[in-house]
């Protein structure tokens, strides 16, 4: 997993996860991973099922007709210190303090979503991954993921 600075935003603040994923999309197009119309095929995955993981992250990424948006398999982070909520009911709250946007090709997002899914099981992880004061604190945490 390729992860480059330039894929990643620090201390951002979002009223809505309509935004948070949005912002994660954003990345990826601007570094060339997807075209502009993936981040509504990102939406609308949300709309058919929520990508909330759990503890406190979301992995959001297109539906199989937005795949044609893809331009090659990257990966987008966006931390949320305040947290967002990514629910799709009044009644619960997911609140995501780490959103991971995903643009994959060839099946290859499958493995990217099982590396997270396993650094980010352990909670401990996804503390720190909200508390990085850095950009490179973040890369080298995530580099773990990278080694296994």
């Amino acid at each position: 997993m390729d992860i480059k600075k330039e894929t990643v935003l620090l201390d951002q603040q979002v009223a809505t996860k309509k935004e948070a994923i949005q912002l994660a999309g954003q990345l990826l197009v601007k570094n060339g991973y997807a075209q502009p119309e993936y981040i509504d095929s990102m939406l609308e995955r949300e709309t058919d099922l929520s990508t909330y993981m759990g503890n406190f992250i979301a992995i959001p990424h297109g539906t199989d007709d937005g795949k044609k948006y893809i331009n090659k398999t990257g990966i987008s982070i966006v931390q949320i210190p305040t947290g967002v909520n990514f629910s799709s009911n009044n009644e619960s709250e997911n609140i995501v303090t780490i959103v991971f946007g995903i643009a994959g090709l060839n099946g290859e997002h499958l493995d990217l979503l099982s590396q997270i899914s396993i650094f980010c099981s352990d909670v401990n992880n996804v503390v720190k991954l909200a508390d990085a004061q850095s950009k490179e604190e973040i890369i080298n945490l995530l580099k773990e993921v990278n080694s296994k």
